[in-house]
């Protein structure tokens, strides 16, 4: 990690007693009463923090994990700033880059609804997996605010259906992840095409080196905004580790998933293949579960989402890219069937349970060669990890599975 430019300003406070309200960060009363709507009186600590500066127009250089309430940070004030403005612009006034699909249709489905009692506000998605005909249609008949993937933000560039000569504000959300999948170069080259008179938001996770320089090179004078709960979620979750070798990690996971009883699960896998492999064994297992990986079709992703989310699916595995922008709400335990490289993603990825005050169980499968990396996130995070033993029960389950007779298993997560 790297210190961060001097101009950028920290406005990093401790928790206030009274939290105040919307409208005392300066949100309009119309907004103000979407949200109230939908059921959001009072703002979380990086709404607290980044919205007062947001919404005069400044850049800002958020810290913000998923969960911890920045989609919200950036996306009233676009919609504030952004629906003033004129009802049908010819050309985008807003752009939110993101790292993948999934959460560009998260992120756009967010803003359309702080935007959809605002006559005309017209929000649209470009991303890959999708045709390129209503994209083009919706460009042409103009939108104000467009959630993007840089690769597909690129191609429309290249094409010259995506003009950002009218651009006022872009907002960068995961920018660590984006620089982490190799989109660098496609966001500079987008950065370097809108006006320079703009407001520019950075949100990441980390800042990391990368993050120091574009921040130098794209934002003026930015506003660090740096909310140490932005990861108060992980204090409400339970972290254990199993110390297994990798051939009795499927009968280790049938149990747990029977113990835990949870709703739903998420399992990271760092491979594409694995993610497929284990969907099928637990499958074959009797258990509700589907994979999700970049490989997969648009339609394909949608799908399973879909049943996840409603639950006709109760057994996600996924990678870690596949899996960015994935918000359910109530995800009760997540699975780290490999262990991630680096301690960050083990903090992404636990921070997809125990949201909104619940509470929430991240148990991790660590061979003997990978003790370490507990050890590294322990220090990395504050997190304070449980190791359980590998109980008698398991050596059931492993005769079971070499007899073929894994069916009864953790019946609780059947469909």
């Amino acid at each position: 990690m790297s210190a961060l430019p001097q101009s950028v300003r920290s406005t990093s406070p401790s928790k206030p007693a009274a939290v105040p309200s919307f409208a005392e960060l300066g949100v309009t009363p119309d907004l103000v009463a979407v949200l109230h709507r939908r059921g959001i009186d009072t703002p979380f600590p990086i709404q607290v923090a980044a919205l007062p500066d947001a919404l005069g127009s400044r850049d800002v250089l958020g810290r913000g994990q998923t969960g911890s309430g920045k989609t919200l940070a950036f996306g009233i004030p676009l919609v504030q700033l952004l629906s003033g403005r004129r009802a049908q612009p010819t050309r985008p006034l807003g752009l939110v880059l993101v790292p993948t699909r999934e959460l560009c249709t998260q992120v756009a489905r967010e803003v359309r609804k702080l935007g959809r009692h605002f006559p005309g506000f017209q929000v649209l998605i470009l991303c890959g997996g999708q045709p390129m005909g209503p994209q083009l249609e919706s460009l042409e008949k103009g939108v104000h605010l467009v959630v993007g993937t840089p690769g597909r933000v690129i191609d429309h560039l290249m094409r010259k259906t995506l003009d950002l000569s009218h651009i006022a504000h872009i907002v960068l959300d995961e920018a660590d992840r984006m620089l982490d999948m190799g989109f660098q170069d496609d966001m500079k080259e987008i950065l370097g095409q809108a006006p320079k008179e703009r407001q520019t938001v950075f949100f990441s996770a980390t800042f990391p080196n990368s993050i120091a320089a574009m921040s130098r090179a794209f934002q003026k004078s930015p506003v660090k905004v740096t909310v140490e709960d932005s990861e108060a979620s992980i204090s409400s979750i339970r972290h254990s580790y199993y110390e297994t070798p990798d051939e009795q990690k499927l009968s280790i996971l049938l149990w747990v998933l029977g113990q835990k009883k949870a709703e739903s699960a998420l399992v990271f896998c760092n491979q594409k293949a694995t993610v497929s492999d284990l969907a099928q064994e637990l499958s074959r297992a009797g258990v509700s579960a589907a994979g999700l990986h970049g490989d997969l079709e648009q339609n394909a992703r949608d799908r399973v989402m879909a049943k996840f989310r409603n639950q006709s699916t109760r057994i996600l595995v996924a990678t870690d890219v596949a899996a960015r922008g994935i918000d359910i709400a109530n995800l009760d335990l997540v699975v780290n069937w490999d262990m991630p490289a680096r301690s960050e993603v083990y903090v992404h990825r636990a921070g997809r349970t125990g949201r909104a005050g619940k509470s929430g169980m991240a148990v991790s499968f660590v061979t003997p060669r990978e003790k370490s990396k507990i050890l590294m996130i322990e220090k990395y995070s504050e997190i304070s990890f449980e190791r359980k033993n590998v109980v008698t029960g398991v050596e059931r389950f492993a005769e079971a599975e070499s007899a073929g007779s894994l069916a009864p298993i953790a019946q609780e997560f059947r469909g």
